[in-house]
């Protein structure tokens, strides 16, 4: 429902643009849900397990939303030259090192980042991955979300603010999932370390 809301009111006149932008908001706000599953659960003080249908469904929704706007993503500034996303081009300003290092290039290759990411989560999200690298390496992969988050962030508001110039709206929408994300998962974190130090230095 999301993505067709975001589509149909779209003014952009291509479909690419429309596609683009129709997947991205709602793939950051999976992403996002996947990082708060497990520490809703704690603080709620329901079970936890290692790997839940419900994380690894959230997951999957929301890598398969990431690489189709990682994709599609590649069409969209420049028609027929994707690889400028990375590099520049023969008729920009001539530059020592050719990979692109302003905000277009760093906005791009945090999302290229992120997508590789995503397709390794991706190959490993199944039952038959966690009987193989055991709970422990598993759960070391996995983590790797965190990585594939942040980065995904900043890639949304440097294209927000330094490229596209986005809506306030939609800016609030990433720095909203970045803040929640942050506070839920400080906030678990500083509870564990409060509990730890509880057991190894009980009251006399």
């Amino acid at each position: 429902m999301s993505i067709a809301a975001l589509y149909s009111t779209r003014d952009y006149k291509d479909i690419l643009s429309r596609v683009s932008f129709a997947t991205a908001y709602p793939a950051m706000v999976l992403l996002t849900a996947t990082l708060l599953v497990g520490p809703w659960n704690w603080i709620r003080k329901k079970p936890n397990p290692v790997s839940s249908d419900l994380r690894r469904d959230v997951g999957i929704w929301a890598g398969i939303l990431a690489l189709v706007h990682t994709g599609v993503g590649q069409c969209v500034h420049l028609r027929g030259r994707p690889w400028q996303y990375y590099v520049y081009g023969p008729t920009e300003h001539h530059h020592a090192f050719p990979l692109r290092h302003d905000a277009f290039g760093f906005a791009n290759y945090t999302g290229a980042v992120s997508a590789l990411l995503v397709i390794a989560l991706f190959a490993t999200s199944n039952d038959y991955s966690l009987r193989t690298l055991g709970t422990s390496e598993w759960k070391k992969l996995q983590r790797w979300n965190y990585a594939v988050f942040g980065l995904a962030g900043a890639h949304a508001l440097l294209y927000q603010q330094g490229i596209e110039k986005q809506d306030w709206r939609f800016v609030a929408v990433v720095i909203v999932c970045i803040a929640v994300t942050i506070g839920l998962q400080g906030a678990v974190y500083t509870r564990r370390r409060r509990g730890t130090s509880r057991e190894s230095n009980p009251a006399i």
